[in-house]
């Protein structure tokens, strides 16, 4: 019995992680995704009137990674559009980055998990059969057979739900990080439009 109460704590650990870093990542990338829909009228105007210093002022007091991409951008306009385009997309990557931090994690957790789970239950089974096959007399309690069964079976459900909450929690924090990063994608080509064409 101490390897299964190790094993389902091994688990429980997993899911009480799985949970910590869900919501550690879903709150930085609720906060990522916020953005003033004037934030891109008010460079286009600063631009417009060649004002880079209060453009840039407004960037660095804007918390967010379109903020900070188009700030790159801008520190580098009078340069060739392509050199602020490559700018850009390294600041994004590092974005990016910070985005999808510890995320795969999760993902390995929705594969640990279940298959933890699993390594307690044919443990369980290998002793109870082994308790069978050992037992001095030919008769075997079908009630501590049955006991150790079910106790080894708890580790798999257990396992089985880490999986699936840390699967879904996994999916549902890409996508989410996909919105912003096409919000990034969509904000930096009209701010390179505008490079293009102030006017």
């Amino acid at each position: 019995t101490e390897f299964f109460s190790q094993n389902l704590l091994t688990v429980f650990v997993m899911l009480f992680f799985a949970m910590y870093l869900y919501f550690e990542r879903l709150w930085a990338i609720k906060a990522a995704s916020k953005m003033d829909q004037n934030f891109m009228s008010q460079i286009k105007m600063y631009l417009q009137q060649g004002k880079l210093d209060n453009a840039k002022m407004l960037c660095a007091s804007t918390q967010s990674p379109v903020a900070r991409l188009i700030e790159k951008g801008i520190s580098r306009v009078g340069k060739p559009l392509e050199d602020i385009n490559t700018a850009i997309e390294n600041a994004g990557k590092l974005e990016v980055y910070k985005l999808e931090k510890n995320v795969n994690l999760l993902a390995t957790i929705s594969g640990a998990g279940p298959m933890t789970g699993f390594l307690g239950t044919v443990v369980g089974m290998v002793m109870a059969f082994h308790e069978m096959a050992s037992s001095a007399s030919n008769k075997i309690e079908m009630s501590v057979l049955a006991e150790g069964i079910y106790t080894a079976m708890m580790t798999t459900v257990v396992g089985l739900i880490v999986g699936i909450i840390a699967y879904v929690g996994y999916n549902h924090l890409v996508s989410l990080t996909d919105k912003v990063v096409n919000m990034m994608e969509v904000n930096v080509v009209d701010f390179l439009d505008l490079l293009n064409d102030p006017a």
